[in-house]
């Protein structure tokens, strides 16, 4: 049997979701039954302090030869990485991943892509001239439960797919004690929309435009409502209703609704009462999908079939070695400790595509990932929704 293709990754910032990162790349790839593939953490930076980055690596669990960096620049000129994965909030994505790719990185860069489709479309332009992947950290998409809810759609157990109900939301209402917090501040690109509202679209995609032929399928039409944070003015509600085009071949049209709150959670209501209540259902002529919270890391399916049938599914997260420690109160109890956070499937995904030469993730190409921003684009023109202009420039380098 060959070895497996060890991955020498950095990462670009320091905070909770890079440290669920690092710490899910330590994770022994046997647990999850992986043999091609193995992942090292051999660099960090914090734009704060280098200590804060030696922190970071130590809390991660990264080998006695990893090197801290107090600059994003210096990272970026570490010659001995593979890859670099950015966790900094999405306002940043654009300017992080320009640096990367100026510098001859490959990238993985965290959900949401970019701020706007003109710096998505800017930096996958960059990554072709420059031979280099790219790929957007939709993590949710490399689960193998999205993968049999993707084979059952594909198999036709339930039909060709007639409608997707698919929501997200974060219980934040009442919890924001000043205009700083990321979520409602517009100078770090606040709002649901690019921050949960992306995996209730997310959950379309994966249903109605992923599975079709690539040759034949095509962006949905929509409309949308928006509701917004009074003292900052960002969007707190999104609700989108969409019309997927296919031929009567592929089932006809199709809709979906996706939506997203600030202060409606289903994933607060079932974490606090126990309760199973789907957030996301797949309905076709012969039955349906249900996906439960939450959204972005379900560990839960069940599969309802006119004839009678019910096929429940449990999908832990393997482990061990990550522990708890990114999610916190309402979510926490979804990460038992020992068990991993589901960063490493997307990690897998990125090793592989170095490793064969791709260029883009397996499960989700450049190409959507632009369409999907494109959409929260038109929604946010549609709002009256702008952030300030330094975050939505495609000027590079600008001083955040």
């Amino acid at each position: 049997m060959d070895s497996p293709r060890i991955c020498r990754w950095g990462i670009l910032a320091t905070g909770g979701i890079a440290r669920a990162f690092g710490k899910d790349l330590s994770v022994d790839p046997s647990t999850r039954s992986v043999t091609d593939v193995r992942h090292e953490l051999v660099a960090a930076a914090s734009s704060s302090s280098i200590t804060r980055a030696e922190q970071f690596l130590r809390e991660c669990d990264a080998p006695s030869h990893a090197k801290a960096y107090g600059s994003y620049q210096d990272l970026a000129a570490d010659p001995n990485l593979d890859i670099v994965y950015i966790a900094t909030p999405h306002s940043h994505h654009y300017q992080n991943a320009m640096l990367l790719l100026e510098a001859g990185k490959n990238v993985l860069c965290e959900k949401a892509f970019t701020v706007n489709a003109r710096q998505a479309r800017a930096l996958a332009a960059k990554a072709g001239e420059k031979g280099l992947f790219l790929m957007e950290g939709m993590w949710t998409r490399y689960f193998p439960l999205s993968t049999y809810v993707r084979e059952v759609i594909l198999s036709d157990r339930i039909g060709p797919v007639e409608r997707v109900l698919s929501e997200h939301s974060l219980p934040y209402a009442g919890r924001f004690e000043d205009d700083d917090h990321i979520m409602v501040n517009p100078r770090l690109a606040g709002g649901i929309l690019l921050d949960a509202g992306i995996y209730s679209l997310t959950w379309v995609f994966q249903a109605l435009y992923s599975t079709q032929p690539a040759a034949t399928r095509q962006p949905p039409t929509f409309k949308s409502i928006v509701a917004k944070y009074a003292p900052t003015g960002v969007d707190s509600m999104v609700t989108i209703l969409m019309e997927f085009p296919r031929d009567e071949e592929q089932g006809g049209t199709a809709h979906a609704v996706a939506s997203c709150s600030m202060g409606l959670s289903n994933d607060a209501v079932a974490a606090a009462t126990d309760s199973v209540i789907p957030n996301i259902r797949i309905q076709g002529p012969k039955g349906e999908i249900q996906v439960f919270p939450p959204a972005y890391r379900p560990t839960r399916t069940r599969l309802i079939l006119k004839d009678g049938t019910f096929e429940d599914k449990q999908w832990p997260q393997p482990g061990p070695g990550a522990g708890s420690g990114w999610f916190n109160g309402w979510g926490s109890n979804l990460n038992p400790e020992g068990q991993g956070h589901g960063l490493f499937w997307e990690a897998d995904d990125a090793a592989r595509a170095l490793t064969n030469g791709w260029k883009e993730g397996s499960r989700l190409g450049l190409d959507e990932s632009i369409l999907i921003v494109d959409i929260m684009d038109e929604i946010r023109r549609d709002a009256g929704l702008e952030y300030p202009e330094e975050l939505e420039t495609t000027d590079y380098p600008v001083q955040l």
